[in-house]
């Protein structure tokens, strides 16, 4: 391994050793074709670390292994209980090497740091541990027809998994699909974001640390069009799970079809925030904030269409707006002071900022932000924006209807509770959702009638590892997390015994 890492010292002042090549088999290799990826610090435009991108061949090799590893007595034949238990020490060296994951994910991505080990770092640890306890009780159950028959059913594992995560939480995305994965005994090939290939290839030594046998847990980086589809296209795939654009999900699941492999997706949102003249306008305000800004606005579930009731809209748009301008201090990432840092890319930064041209041209009322951020750490220089907001937005507008996944957000008003309900719905996503109002009958008959996968009562993208997380519409197939995440990843067999149909 000694020529596939490099030894680097993070902003922040910590040293580590950073691996840089594909993890196939429980070992670290170069790519076939010597293709490579070279990860640049969205806070000042430097080049971080090259690592290798993986071919088809290379996903060839990783699929290969993983099959061999899923047959092989060593995992194939694992109790239950030492399965959990390999993923609950997993957690456990995240939880020693969180300070080095987390620099790395900001360093990586430009999430801010607190962000980056007390929220997702900490999440990872929690998620590993979660279905490493839920190892050992997967079962199926016995069904009575008759004195004639014992049936049962048993629920297996499906099989070699192909697994690609999104960058706007690296280590985050690929826990949710590693460890419901492997507390139901699957193997896995998962693939990396490009823009975002670091944290999780430190993530490959830890699980070879654990103890997990060779070929369990494969770890490759690469470009989308090449080892992503590659992924979504093998036959010795079993199931493609995906988390990353609505655009880019319909191409996988075109490419799945293939060999009809099972499917997981989480794509878009342009999820709504209603706020009704009953609520706690302090507090709507406060979630609605952190529903957007948060992770510079890159959040798929962000609550990034507020619809206000009209008796109320110029009371939330002020007070909306000194949140904004008091709380999302744009700058360093490593700073303790920051709240947002840098969009992940430049192509994601010019992105945004094609929005708020749509905007003005469309006719809706910037009222704070819109311009490019210069003062960070480097001046000049990093991806950041200061945060947008954009009032008197019509339902027909560009901004309105379409997913930014920046630190960009739309108020609109309404008169009734149907016609918030109407342009609540009025989108082709149905991820997240959230209702504000004190009016707990009212809430619970929105929360109904609202088409999305999950829904806040007075708070916002306060998501929790134990509860299922998806969508409708096309925001999504299948659920993560929870018991529920369970489900994608095992299969279930019914076995007849007959007891004394005799022909």
């Amino acid at each position: 391994m000694a020529d596939l890492s490099v030894e680097l010292t993070a902003p922040n002042g910590r040293k580590y050793t950073q691996p840089t090549g594909l993890f196939i088999n429980n070992e670290w290799v170069k790519s076939s074709d010597g293709k490579t990826i070279t990860s640049i610090s969205p806070t000042d435009e430097t080049e971080i670390a090259t690592v290798e991108a993986a071919s088809a061949a290379d996903i060839d090799a990783a699929v290969s292994a993983a099959r061999i590893a899923f047959k092989d007595p060593s995992w194939r034949d694992l109790a239950p209980t030492d399965r959990g238990n390999l993923m609950i020490a997993l957690s456990d060296l995240i939880g020693k090497h969180a300070e080095t994951l987390a620099t790395i994910e900001t360093w990586d991505n430009g999430k801010i740091y607190a962000d980056s080990l007390g929220g997702d770092v900490a999440e990872v640890q929690a998620v590993f541990k979660y279905y490493g306890g839920y190892a050992d009780k997967i079962h199926g159950q016995t069904i009575d027809t008759g004195p004639a028959k014992f049936a049962y059913t048993i629920r297996e594992p499906v099989g070699v998994c192909g697994q690609i995560i999104p960058w706007n939480y690296p280590l985050a995305m690929a826990a949710w699909k590693l460890g419901p994965a492997l507390a139901c005994g699957n193997t896995i090939v998962i693939k990396a974001a490009e823009q975002t290939p670091l944290s999780i290839l430190y993530l490959a030594n830890l699980i070879k640390e654990a103890g997990f046998p060779s070929g369990v847990v494969n770890i490759v980086n690469g470009y989308g069009r090449v080892a992503g589809a590659a992924i979504a296209t093998h036959l010795g795939i079993d199931k493609v799970a995906f988390t990353g654009s609505t655009g880019t999900g319909k191409e996988i699941m075109k490419m799945a079809a293939i060999n009809m492999k099972n499917i997981t997706l989480e794509t878009g949102g342009k999820s709504p925030l209603l706020v009704f003249d009953d609520a706690d306008l302090e507090q709507a305000v406060k979630w609605a904030h952190i529903g957007i800004m948060s992770n510079q606005g890159q959040i798929c579930t962000a609550t990034s269409r507020i619809l206000v009731q009209e008796s109320t809209y110029d009371k939330f748009i002020d007070a909306f707006k000194k949140q904004v301008q008091e709380v999302s201090v744009v700058g360093d990432p490593f700073a303790e002071s920051t709240f947002q840092g840098p969009q992940v890319t430049k192509t994601q930064h010019e992105r945004v900022l094609g929005f708020v041209k749509s905007g003005k041209d469309e006719g809706a009322t910037l009222i704070s932000g819109g311009e490019v951020f210069t003062k960070g750490p480097t001046e000049g220089k990093g991806y950041f924006i200061h945060p947008t907001v954009f009032a008197g937005v019509k339902p027909n507008m560009k901004i309105y209807r379409e997913e930014v996944f920046g630190p960009f957000v739309v108020i609109a008003s309404f008169k009734t509770e149907e016609e918030a309900l109407e342009m609540a719905n009025d989108t082709i996503y149905g991820l997240g959702s959230a209702v504000f109002t004190k009016d707990i009958t009212r809430a619970h008959r929105v929360a109904k009638r609202i088409e999305a996968g999950m829904v806040w009562i007075n708070s916002s993208n306060d998501s929790d590892y134990r509860i299922p997380f998806g969508g409708v519409k096309q925001s999504g197939i299948g659920r993560e997390l929870g018991e529920a995440g369970l489900a994608g990843y095992t299969q279930i067999k019914a076995v007849h015994v007959n007891l004394g149909s005799v022909l």
